[in-house]
Protein backbone atom coordinates (compact mmCIF):
# COMPACT_ATOMS: atom_id res chain seq x y z
CA UNK A 1 0.00 0.00 0.00
CA UNK A 2 2.98 2.34 0.24
CA UNK A 3 3.41 2.44 -3.56
CA UNK A 4 0.53 4.83 -4.11
CA UNK A 5 1.59 6.25 -7.49
CA UNK A 6 2.40 2.84 -8.94
CA UNK A 7 -0.92 1.40 -7.79
CA UNK A 8 -2.75 4.41 -9.23
CA UNK A 9 -1.04 3.94 -12.60
CA UNK A 10 -1.74 0.21 -12.51
CA UNK A 11 -5.45 0.68 -11.84
CA UNK A 12 -5.82 3.36 -14.54
CA UNK A 13 -3.45 2.24 -17.28
CA UNK A 14 -3.25 -1.47 -16.56
CA UNK A 15 -6.70 -2.02 -18.01
CA UNK A 16 -8.08 -1.26 -21.46
CA UNK A 17 -11.25 0.55 -20.33
CA UNK A 18 -10.55 3.60 -18.22
CA UNK A 19 -11.92 6.93 -17.07
CA UNK A 20 -15.51 7.96 -16.47
CA UNK A 21 -17.33 8.71 -13.22
CA UNK A 22 -17.76 5.13 -12.01
CA UNK A 23 -14.17 3.93 -12.43
CA UNK A 24 -12.58 7.17 -11.24
CA UNK A 25 -14.83 7.30 -8.18
CA UNK A 26 -13.86 3.75 -7.25
CA UNK A 27 -10.21 4.64 -7.80
CA UNK A 28 -10.59 7.71 -5.59
CA UNK A 29 -11.80 5.50 -2.74
CA UNK A 30 -8.72 3.30 -3.08
CA UNK A 31 -6.40 6.30 -3.39
CA UNK A 32 -7.71 8.12 -0.32
CA UNK A 33 -7.46 4.91 1.70
CA UNK A 34 -3.82 4.46 0.64
CA UNK A 35 -2.89 8.00 1.64
CA UNK A 36 -4.66 7.52 4.97
CA UNK A 37 -2.83 4.22 5.58
CA UNK A 38 0.52 5.74 4.64
CA UNK A 39 0.01 8.62 7.05
CA UNK A 40 -1.13 6.40 9.90
CA UNK A 41 1.80 4.03 9.40
CA UNK A 42 4.21 6.96 9.49
CA UNK A 43 2.41 8.69 12.34
CA UNK A 44 2.08 11.81 10.17
CA UNK A 45 -0.86 13.81 8.79
CA UNK A 46 -1.34 13.53 5.03
CA UNK A 47 -0.51 17.21 4.48
CA UNK A 48 2.96 16.47 5.86
CA UNK A 49 3.42 13.69 3.28
CA UNK A 50 2.42 16.18 0.57
CA UNK A 51 5.24 18.57 1.46
CA UNK A 52 3.94 20.25 4.59
CA UNK A 53 1.81 23.31 5.19
CA UNK A 54 1.78 26.34 2.95
CA UNK A 55 -0.94 27.87 5.18
CA UNK A 56 -2.47 27.12 8.57
CA UNK A 57 -6.12 26.88 7.51
CA UNK A 58 -8.29 26.70 4.40
CA UNK A 59 -10.66 29.58 3.58
CA UNK A 60 -14.14 28.12 3.05
CA UNK A 61 -17.49 29.10 1.61
CA UNK A 62 -20.95 28.07 2.71
CA UNK A 63 -24.30 27.99 0.91
CA UNK A 64 -27.15 30.47 1.33
CA UNK A 65 -30.45 30.29 -0.49
CA UNK A 66 -34.05 31.36 -0.16
CA UNK A 67 -37.45 31.71 -1.77
CA UNK A 68 -36.96 35.46 -2.20
CA UNK A 69 -34.23 38.08 -1.98
CA UNK A 70 -35.01 38.93 1.65
CA UNK A 71 -34.66 35.31 2.74
CA UNK A 72 -31.29 35.03 0.97
CA UNK A 73 -30.15 38.26 2.61
CA UNK A 74 -31.10 36.91 6.05
CA UNK A 75 -29.12 33.74 5.43
CA UNK A 76 -26.11 35.72 4.24
CA UNK A 77 -26.17 37.88 7.37
CA UNK A 78 -26.41 34.76 9.55
CA UNK A 79 -23.46 33.18 7.73
CA UNK A 80 -21.42 36.35 8.18
CA UNK A 81 -22.17 36.24 11.92
CA UNK A 82 -20.74 32.70 11.96
CA UNK A 83 -17.51 34.04 10.48
CA UNK A 84 -17.92 33.18 6.80
CA UNK A 85 -16.11 35.54 4.44
CA UNK A 86 -17.18 33.81 1.20
CA UNK A 87 -20.79 32.78 0.54
CA UNK A 88 -22.59 31.10 -2.35
CA UNK A 89 -26.01 32.65 -3.04
CA UNK A 90 -28.97 31.06 -4.84
CA UNK A 91 -32.62 32.11 -5.01
CA UNK A 92 -35.93 30.69 -6.17
CA UNK A 93 -36.87 31.73 -9.69
CA UNK A 94 -40.56 32.51 -10.28
CA UNK A 95 -42.16 29.64 -12.17
CA UNK A 96 -39.17 27.33 -11.68
CA UNK A 97 -40.24 24.71 -9.13
CA UNK A 98 -37.33 23.13 -7.30
CA UNK A 99 -34.76 25.78 -8.22
CA UNK A 100 -31.26 24.46 -7.56
CA UNK A 101 -29.62 25.74 -4.39
CA UNK A 102 -32.65 27.44 -2.81
CA UNK A 103 -32.28 25.38 0.36
CA UNK A 104 -28.85 26.83 1.11
CA UNK A 105 -26.68 24.99 3.63
CA UNK A 106 -29.48 22.57 4.57
CA UNK A 107 -29.89 21.53 0.95
CA UNK A 108 -26.16 21.10 0.48
CA UNK A 109 -25.87 18.81 3.48
CA UNK A 110 -29.04 16.73 3.10
CA UNK A 111 -29.83 16.40 -0.62
CA UNK A 112 -33.16 18.21 -0.09
CA UNK A 113 -34.26 20.74 -2.70
CA UNK A 114 -36.62 23.54 -1.74
CA UNK A 115 -39.34 24.52 -4.17
CA UNK A 116 -40.31 28.06 -5.07
CA UNK A 117 -43.70 27.00 -3.70
CA UNK A 118 -43.42 26.98 0.14
CA UNK A 119 -45.83 24.04 0.34
CA UNK A 120 -43.57 21.79 -1.74
CA UNK A 121 -40.28 20.17 -0.72
CA UNK A 122 -38.44 18.17 -3.35
CA UNK A 123 -36.19 15.52 -1.84
CA UNK A 124 -34.07 12.77 -3.31
CA UNK A 125 -36.72 10.16 -4.12
CA UNK A 126 -37.08 7.02 -2.09
CA UNK A 127 -36.08 4.53 -4.73
CA UNK A 128 -39.30 4.46 -6.72
CA UNK A 129 -39.34 3.76 -10.45
CA UNK A 130 -38.40 7.29 -11.59
CA UNK A 131 -36.89 10.46 -10.08
CA UNK A 132 -38.97 13.53 -9.30
CA UNK A 133 -39.16 16.11 -12.09
CA UNK A 134 -38.46 19.82 -11.64
CA UNK A 135 -39.52 22.57 -14.05
CA UNK A 136 -36.92 25.14 -15.06
CA UNK A 137 -36.78 28.02 -17.55
CA UNK A 138 -33.51 29.83 -18.37
CA UNK A 139 -35.04 33.19 -19.31
CA UNK A 140 -36.74 33.73 -15.96
CA UNK A 141 -33.48 32.69 -14.30
CA UNK A 142 -31.45 35.19 -16.35
CA UNK A 143 -33.79 38.00 -15.31
CA UNK A 144 -33.70 37.05 -11.63
CA UNK A 145 -30.04 36.42 -10.74
CA UNK A 146 -28.59 39.88 -11.52
CA UNK A 147 -31.40 41.42 -9.45
CA UNK A 148 -30.50 39.11 -6.54
CA UNK A 149 -26.91 40.34 -6.44
CA UNK A 150 -27.97 43.95 -6.89
CA UNK A 151 -30.12 43.50 -3.78
CA UNK A 152 -27.37 41.79 -1.79
CA UNK A 153 -24.71 44.37 -2.58
CA UNK A 154 -27.09 47.18 -1.62
CA UNK A 155 -27.93 45.51 1.71
CA UNK A 156 -24.93 43.51 2.96
CA UNK A 157 -22.30 45.60 1.20
CA UNK A 158 -18.95 44.80 -0.37
CA UNK A 159 -17.13 43.37 2.66
CA UNK A 160 -18.24 39.79 1.99
CA UNK A 161 -17.32 37.74 -1.08
CA UNK A 162 -20.33 36.38 -2.98
CA UNK A 163 -20.49 33.68 -5.62
CA UNK A 164 -23.17 31.88 -7.62
CA UNK A 165 -23.60 28.40 -9.11
CA UNK A 166 -25.20 28.19 -12.56
CA UNK A 167 -25.02 24.38 -12.36
CA UNK A 168 -24.31 24.12 -16.09
CA UNK A 169 -27.85 25.09 -17.09
CA UNK A 170 -27.08 27.78 -19.69
CA UNK A 171 -25.94 27.81 -23.29
CA UNK A 172 -22.81 29.83 -24.21
CA UNK A 173 -24.59 33.06 -25.20
CA UNK A 174 -26.76 32.97 -22.08
CA UNK A 175 -23.72 32.33 -19.88
CA UNK A 176 -21.82 35.23 -21.45
CA UNK A 177 -24.82 37.50 -20.90
CA UNK A 178 -25.13 36.51 -17.24
CA UNK A 179 -21.41 36.92 -16.54
CA UNK A 180 -21.49 40.39 -18.12
CA UNK A 181 -24.57 41.49 -16.19
CA UNK A 182 -23.02 40.32 -12.90
CA UNK A 183 -19.83 42.38 -13.34
CA UNK A 184 -21.03 45.36 -11.25
CA UNK A 185 -21.51 43.09 -8.22
CA UNK A 186 -17.92 41.78 -8.13
CA UNK A 187 -18.53 38.06 -7.68
CA UNK A 188 -15.78 35.93 -6.19
CA UNK A 189 -16.58 33.57 -9.07
CA UNK A 190 -19.39 32.31 -11.27
CA UNK A 191 -19.49 28.54 -10.95
CA UNK A 192 -20.06 25.98 -13.71
CA UNK A 193 -21.66 28.27 -16.31
CA UNK A 194 -21.52 25.61 -19.06
CA UNK A 195 -21.65 21.86 -19.48
CA UNK A 196 -18.22 20.16 -19.46
CA UNK A 197 -18.49 19.21 -23.14
CA UNK A 198 -18.69 22.94 -24.01
CA UNK A 199 -15.21 23.80 -22.80
CA UNK A 200 -14.30 25.70 -25.97
CA UNK A 201 -17.26 28.05 -25.39
CA UNK A 202 -15.59 29.51 -22.31
CA UNK A 203 -13.75 31.71 -24.81
CA UNK A 204 -17.03 33.47 -25.58
CA UNK A 205 -17.61 34.25 -21.91
CA UNK A 206 -14.04 35.51 -21.51
CA UNK A 207 -14.44 37.81 -24.51
CA UNK A 208 -17.46 39.51 -22.97
CA UNK A 209 -16.87 39.57 -19.22
CA UNK A 210 -14.28 39.94 -16.47
CA UNK A 211 -16.36 37.98 -13.93
CA UNK A 212 -14.09 35.21 -12.55
CA UNK A 213 -15.09 31.70 -13.64
CA UNK A 214 -14.90 28.32 -11.90
CA UNK A 215 -15.36 24.91 -13.50
CA UNK A 216 -14.54 21.25 -13.05
CA UNK A 217 -16.73 19.24 -10.69
CA UNK A 218 -17.79 16.90 -13.51
CA UNK A 219 -14.24 16.34 -14.78
CA UNK A 220 -12.69 12.89 -14.34
CA UNK A 221 -9.04 13.39 -15.36
CA UNK A 222 -6.46 16.15 -15.66
CA UNK A 223 -6.95 16.05 -19.44
CA UNK A 224 -10.54 17.24 -18.99
CA UNK A 225 -9.20 20.32 -17.22
CA UNK A 226 -6.14 20.89 -19.41
CA UNK A 227 -7.52 23.20 -22.16
CA UNK A 228 -9.37 25.49 -19.75
CA UNK A 229 -6.27 25.85 -17.60
CA UNK A 230 -3.75 26.25 -20.42
CA UNK A 231 -5.81 28.91 -22.18
CA UNK A 232 -6.58 30.63 -18.85
CA UNK A 233 -10.30 30.43 -19.57
CA UNK A 234 -11.08 29.82 -15.90
CA UNK A 235 -9.83 31.31 -12.65
CA UNK A 236 -10.65 28.40 -10.33
CA UNK A 237 -10.50 24.64 -10.96
CA UNK A 238 -13.25 22.78 -9.08
CA UNK A 239 -12.55 19.08 -9.46
CA UNK A 240 -14.02 16.60 -6.99
CA UNK A 241 -11.37 14.49 -5.25
CA UNK A 242 -13.98 11.78 -4.80
CA UNK A 243 -14.64 11.50 -8.54
CA UNK A 244 -11.29 12.33 -10.15
CA UNK A 245 -9.12 9.58 -8.75
CA UNK A 246 -8.27 11.03 -5.35
CA UNK A 247 -5.35 13.05 -4.05
CA UNK A 248 -2.88 11.53 -6.50
CA UNK A 249 -4.62 13.02 -9.54
CA UNK A 250 -5.84 16.20 -7.86
CA UNK A 251 -2.37 17.34 -6.79
CA UNK A 252 -1.19 17.00 -10.41
CA UNK A 253 -4.11 19.15 -11.51
CA UNK A 254 -3.21 21.69 -8.84
CA UNK A 255 0.40 21.80 -10.06
CA UNK A 256 -0.76 22.26 -13.65
CA UNK A 257 -3.12 25.05 -12.57
CA UNK A 258 -0.38 26.84 -10.62
CA UNK A 259 1.61 27.27 -13.84
CA UNK A 260 -1.25 29.28 -15.38
CA UNK A 261 -2.33 31.35 -12.34
CA UNK A 262 -5.43 29.23 -11.76
CA UNK A 263 -6.44 28.59 -8.15
CA UNK A 264 -8.19 25.56 -6.65
CA UNK A 265 -11.74 25.42 -5.30
CA UNK A 266 -12.34 21.69 -4.85
CA UNK A 267 -15.94 20.46 -4.92
CA UNK A 268 -17.25 19.92 -1.38
CA UNK A 269 -21.00 19.17 -1.27
CA UNK A 270 -22.97 17.04 1.16
CA UNK A 271 -23.13 14.00 -1.10
CA UNK A 272 -19.45 13.19 -0.63
CA UNK A 273 -18.34 11.82 2.73
CA UNK A 274 -16.39 13.64 5.46
CA UNK A 275 -13.36 11.52 4.50
CA UNK A 276 -13.20 13.22 1.10
CA UNK A 277 -13.78 16.60 2.72
CA UNK A 278 -10.80 15.90 4.98
CA UNK A 279 -8.70 15.00 1.94
CA UNK A 280 -9.72 18.30 0.34
CA UNK A 281 -8.35 20.28 3.26
CA UNK A 282 -5.09 18.31 3.56
CA UNK A 283 -4.44 19.13 -0.10
CA UNK A 284 -5.64 22.73 0.34
CA UNK A 285 -3.11 23.56 3.02
CA UNK A 286 -0.20 21.90 1.19
CA UNK A 287 -0.44 23.61 -2.22
CA UNK A 288 0.58 27.20 -3.07
CA UNK A 289 -2.33 28.02 -5.40
CA UNK A 290 -5.24 27.22 -3.10
CA UNK A 291 -8.19 29.58 -3.57
CA UNK A 292 -11.22 28.55 -1.51
CA UNK A 293 -12.88 25.36 -0.27
CA UNK A 294 -16.58 24.53 -0.48
CA UNK A 295 -17.85 22.97 2.77
CA UNK A 296 -20.98 21.70 4.51
CA UNK A 297 -21.86 20.88 8.11
CA UNK A 298 -22.75 17.20 8.40
CA UNK A 299 -25.55 15.79 10.55
CA UNK A 300 -24.97 14.14 13.91
CA UNK A 301 -25.79 10.77 12.32
CA UNK A 302 -23.02 11.16 9.74
CA UNK A 303 -20.60 12.37 12.38
CA UNK A 304 -21.37 9.34 14.54
CA UNK A 305 -20.22 7.08 11.68
CA UNK A 306 -17.20 9.08 10.46
CA UNK A 307 -15.36 10.77 13.30
CA UNK A 308 -12.57 13.32 13.33
CA UNK A 309 -11.55 15.54 10.45
CA UNK A 310 -11.01 19.28 10.01
CA UNK A 311 -12.74 21.74 12.33
CA UNK A 312 -14.56 24.91 11.26
CA UNK A 313 -13.53 28.15 12.94
CA UNK A 314 -13.59 31.79 11.86
CA UNK A 315 -14.35 31.26 8.19
CA UNK A 316 -11.83 28.47 7.65
CA UNK A 317 -11.26 24.75 8.14
CA UNK A 318 -8.34 23.70 10.32
CA UNK A 319 -6.79 20.24 10.32
CA UNK A 320 -5.35 18.55 13.38
CA UNK A 321 -2.01 16.77 13.60
CA UNK A 322 -3.76 13.39 13.76
CA UNK A 323 -2.06 10.85 11.47
CA UNK A 324 -3.44 10.09 8.03
CA UNK A 325 -6.53 12.04 7.05
CA UNK A 326 -7.46 12.38 10.71
CA UNK A 327 -10.73 10.48 10.27
CA UNK A 328 -12.01 7.07 11.36
CA UNK A 329 -15.05 4.97 10.43
CA UNK A 330 -17.19 3.35 13.14
CA UNK A 331 -18.43 0.25 11.31
CA UNK A 332 -20.85 -0.74 14.08
CA UNK A 333 -22.46 2.67 13.94
CA UNK A 334 -22.56 2.53 10.13
CA UNK A 335 -24.50 -0.75 10.30
CA UNK A 336 -27.40 1.17 11.86
CA UNK A 337 -27.95 2.99 8.57
CA UNK A 338 -28.48 0.50 5.72
CA UNK A 339 -28.27 1.77 2.16
CA UNK A 340 -31.46 3.30 0.80
CA UNK A 341 -31.77 3.75 -2.94
CA UNK A 342 -32.51 7.33 -3.96
CA UNK A 343 -32.25 9.61 -6.99
CA UNK A 344 -31.57 13.24 -7.70
CA UNK A 345 -34.39 15.06 -9.52
CA UNK A 346 -34.50 15.52 -13.27
CA UNK A 347 -35.30 18.80 -15.02
CA UNK A 348 -37.75 19.53 -17.84
CA UNK A 349 -38.82 22.77 -19.48
CA UNK A 350 -42.41 23.99 -19.78
CA UNK A 351 -42.91 22.04 -23.03
CA UNK A 352 -41.79 18.76 -21.45
CA UNK A 353 -38.31 18.64 -23.01
CA UNK A 354 -35.37 17.48 -20.90
CA UNK A 355 -32.98 20.14 -19.58
CA UNK A 356 -29.59 19.80 -17.87
CA UNK A 357 -29.82 19.27 -14.13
Amino acid sequence: PGRIEDLWQYLVRGTYWRGGPVLMTALAGVDLALWDIKGKRAGLPVYSLLGGKTREGALVYTHCGGRDFQEVEEQVRAAMERGFRVIRCQVAVPGNAGTYGVGGAREAASATWTSADPSVALEATDGGPLPETERWEPYAYLRTIPRLFEHLRSTVGEEVELLHDVHERLNPVQAARLAKELEPYHLFFLEDPLRPEHRESFRLIRQHSTTPLAMGELFHTRWDALPLIQEQLIDFIRCDLGHIGGITEARKIAALAETYYVQTAWHGPGDIAPITHAANVHLDISIPNFGVQEMVFFSEQVRSVITGGPEYRDGALWVTDAPGLGTDVDEREAAKYPYQRAYLPTVRRFDGSVHDW
